[in-house]
Parts: structure tokens; C-alpha cells; sequence
């Protein structure tokens, strides 16, 4: 190949170097960056649940409203119209003689208004109570809701930043095994390896391409489910920043929690089961309620009036006001059995609370047991991985003078890269198990 060939082939490459750097800074530029905080941020405005359990609250707050309506003055009006098509007939015995008279006129109204008041209401007072803590368990629902996401989002987003680091290391060791199958194949062009060594380099390095392939459908993958969590379109330009490697300082730093100082004070999951007890507790009120006297007032006044068709209508004013008191007799005897079941249930919540807070308390320990394991990978991840690099450019060195075998470069180089992979796959579990604790302990971060 002459020299202007050379030079013919180094400026093209270059050319295709700066048209792909330009191409990729251009859609850089389109691109949307989001780091973590982003992502919570967009998944929190953006999620449908997050809407509905909000649409809940506001729901419960409106019902509690309606219920305190029921304690103001209900005033109706109420009119009526009648045409007597045949008047109805007395027959009276007037001096032996039988007299029949018709009664009534040809049209009668009426028009009024009705006033009602509760006043001693105990079922009314103990319904308003028992909305005001729907109220709070729609609430804690929708806090509930709001920690599930957030741990989805962290989920997602470490699991993505895995699959690109990943992606990369199995890249960084596709070049180090093309630099190795150089190496072999001048060596064989110069006759000092054989032909089975550089087809076993070869094999080797093309065995590597399915593996990275499958990394890069593995990083898209996750790419498209973390838009999908954070509500976005898949085909939405965005680059997620940040590597695992970032946040090795933090887990370095942050440690493992002591589970002394763990409370499930704010675990969603038994605060709604503690809002559950209190609302069958309320519940019996209302059943004792049901069965207590009510006292009410009620008023009304009503004009009326009747007429023949010829005659002048004779017009009639009519008004009273009276206190209404029901006391149930029979109706206790139902109510013993209501609020037999009623204990029934209450018993049951309870005994569910324990079991929910024993399984809780289980997966806390659970995540500090991931987390304390992950930490103690990593902080042997980072003694082996500078000396793992190290020995592969030791291993690579020798190899070029003849010192080693292949078989030993190949098994610098797989352990460089299996290192690579435990020191990002620790700095993921520690991260994931993290997100799971907060979310268990009702952690809003």
C-alpha cells in the first residue's frame, strides 16, 4: 500500500471519527438529562396512581362534608294540587228522614314549607368521626402509594445504571481480548505460536460478540422500563446520568444502620391496619349509636286552600313546631349481636397486624443482612480490583515476550473483568436493599 493510500484511509477515518462526534453531541443536545432526584421528581407529577390516590383523598374530604350537612337545618317546600272529579256523599238521618250530602269542593292546594332538625344524633356524631378517619386512611393510602414509586423508580434507575455498567466493562474486555488476538496473531505471522493458539485467541474473541450484544439488548431493556416507570414514552430522547460508580463513596459512608435504632412507627402498611382498628372501633359506636334515643325538632307551615269552580276559594293558614324522641326498644337485641361481629373483626385486624409486623420486621433484617454482604463485597472488590488490573497488564506484557502462555493472559484478563462486574454488582445490591429498608421504614428521600 502506497503512502497516499495510507493517508487516503487515515483522513477518511477521521472524517467518519468527526461526523459520528458530531452526530452524537447533536442529539446530546436534544436529548433530555435526568439524574435520580429528576426521575423521582417526574415519576411523583406524572404517575397515574399518584392522581388516583390524590382524587381519593379529595373524595373522603367531600363525603365528610356531605356527612356535617346532615346536622344543619333541612327546610323543604312541598305543594299540592287536587280536582275532585266526584265529591264523596254522607248520608245523615235527619228527623227520621235520610239526608245525603255531598262533601268536599271541586279543587283543593296546599302549599308549605317542613323544617327538621337533629338535635341529639348519637349515630350522625359518630358517622362524622368515622369520615374524618377515612380522611386520614385515604391519606396514608396515598403516602403508601407515593413510597411504592419512589422504591420503583430507585429500583429501576440502579438496575439500569447496572446494565450500562455492565455494558461497558464487557466492552472494555472485548477491546482488552482484540489487543490480545493482535498480539497472538503477529506472533503467529512471525511463527512463534502456533495455528491452534490463534485459532483458540479468535474463537475466543468472537464467542465474546454474543455476550455483548446481549448486554446492549439487556441496557435498552432497561432503558425503556425505567421511562415506563418514570410515566415517560419509550421513544422519548432521554440520557440518564450517573454510574454506579459514583456512589461508592456514599455506600462506603453510609454503612450498615443498626437495627436498635429502626422503628416501623412510619411503616405505611401498619399505620393503615392501626386507621383500620380505629375505624371498627368508630364503627361500634355507630351500632351503639343506632340504638340510643334521638331527639329531633321539627316545624312546618302549610297554606291552603279549596274552592268551587264558581265560588271564591276559602284559604286556611296551618303551622306547628314539636320535638320528636325515639327511643329503640327491641332493636338492642340486634345490636348485641352487631357488636359481637364487630369485636370479631376488630380481633382479626389484630392479630394481621402482628403478622404483617413480624413479616416486616423479617424483610428489615433481611435488608440489612443484603446490605452488610454487599459492603463486605465491596470493600473486597476494591482491594482486588487495582491488583486485578495489574496483573492483567503484568500477564499482557510477558505474554508479548514469550514468559507466559495464552491460557494465562486469558485468565488475567477474566479475572480483571469478573472484579469489574462483582464491584458494580456490590454497589447495586447495597443500593437496592437500601431503597427497600427506607421503603419499609416509610423513608420519604
Amino acid at each position: 500500500m502506497t503512502s497516499v493510500g495510507k493517508y487516503s484511509i487515515k483522513s477518511l477515518a477521521l472524517i467518519l471519527c468527526t461526523l459520528l462526534f458530531g452526530c452524537g453531541q447533536l442529539f446530546a443536545q436534544d436529548s433530555i438529562h435526568i439524574d435520580l432526584n429528576k426521575a423521582i421528581e417526574i415519576a411523583l407529577s406524572e404517575s397515574p396512581s399518584i392522581r388516583i390516590a390524590d382524587r381519593n383523598v379529595s373524595i373522603k374530604q367531600e363525603y365528610k362534608k356531605e356527612q356535617i350537612v346532615s346536622l344543619f337545618p333541612d327546610v323543604s317546600l312541598a305543594g299540592s294540587y287536587n280536582r275532585t272529579l266526584l265529591k264523596q256523599t254522607m248520608s245523615m238521618d235527619m228527623g227520621g228522614q235520610t239526608m245525603n250530602i255531598k262533601v268536599g269542593r271541586d279543587n283543593t292546594y296546599s302549599i308549605g314549607a317542613n323544617l327538621s332538625l337533629p338535635i341529639v344524633a348519637p349515630a350522625i356524631w359518630s358517622s362524622l368521626k368515622l369520615s374524618a378517619m377515612d380522611i386520614d386512611l385515604a391519606v396514608e393510602a396515598a403516602r403508601s402509594s407515593k413510597l411504592d414509586l419512589i422504591n420503583q423508580v430507585k429500583q429501576a434507575y440502579y438496575t439500569y445504571l447496572l446494565a450500562k455498567e455492565s455494558y461497558n466493562v464487557l466492552l472494555e474486555s472485548y477491546a482488552n481480548l482484540e489487543a490480545s488476538n493482535q498480539i497472538v496473531t503477529n506472533s503467529y505471522n512471525q511463527g512463534l505460536v502456533s495455528e491452534f493458539e490463534k485459532l483458540r485467541s479468535d474463537v475466543t474473541l468472537q464467542n465474546q460478540r454474543p455476550t455483548i450484544n446481549a448486554a446492549a439488548t439487556g441496557l435498552r431493556l432497561a432503558n425503556m422500563r425505567l421511562k415506563v416507570v418514570l410515566g415517560m414514552d419509550i421513544a422519548e430522547p432521554v440520557i440518564f446520568d450517573g454510574k454506579l460508580s459514583d456512589y461508592e463513596q456514599y455506600v462506603i459512608n453510609s454503612g450498615i444502620p443498626s437495627t436498635d435504632e429502626m422503628t416501623l412507627a412510619y411503616n405505611s402498611a401498619l399505620r393503615q391496619l392501626d386507621l383500620g382498628i380505629e375505624e371498627l372501633e368508630q364503627s361500634k359506636k355507630i351500632v351503639r349509636g343506632s340504638a340510643m334515643p334521638m331527639l329531633a325538632l321539627a316545624g312546618a307551615f302549610q297554606y291552603s286552600g279549596m274552592g268551587d269552580d264558581k265560588g271564591a276559594f276559602t284559604n286556611y293558614p296551618y303551622s306547628y313546631i314539636a320535638l320528636s324522641l325515639q327511643v329503640p326498644i327491641i332493636s338492642w337485641v340486634s345490636t348485641n349481636y352487631k357488636l359481637k361481629q364487630s369485636n370479631y373483626n376488630i380481633e382479626n385486624m389484630r392479630d394481621q397486624r402482628l403478622d404483617v409486623e413480624r413479616n416486616l420486621r423479617l424483610g428489615v433484617q433481611s435488608c440489612v443482612d443484603n446490605m452488610q454482604q454487599a459492603l463486605d463485597e465491596l470493600e473486597a472488590d476494591q482491594q482486588t480490583l487495582h491488583q486485578a488490573q495489574k496483573a492483567y497488564e503484568i500477564a499482557q506484557k510477558q505474554y508479548e515476550v514469550g514468559m507466559n502462555t495464552w491460557l494465562d493472559l486469558m485468565s488475567a484478563e477474566l479475572s480483571l473483568t469478573n472484579t469489574q462486574l462483582s464491584f458494580c454488582q456490590a454497589i447495586f445490591n447495597y443500593l437496592t436493599a437500601k431503597a427497600d429498608l427506607d421503603a419499609t421504614l416509610g423513608v420519604e428521600n
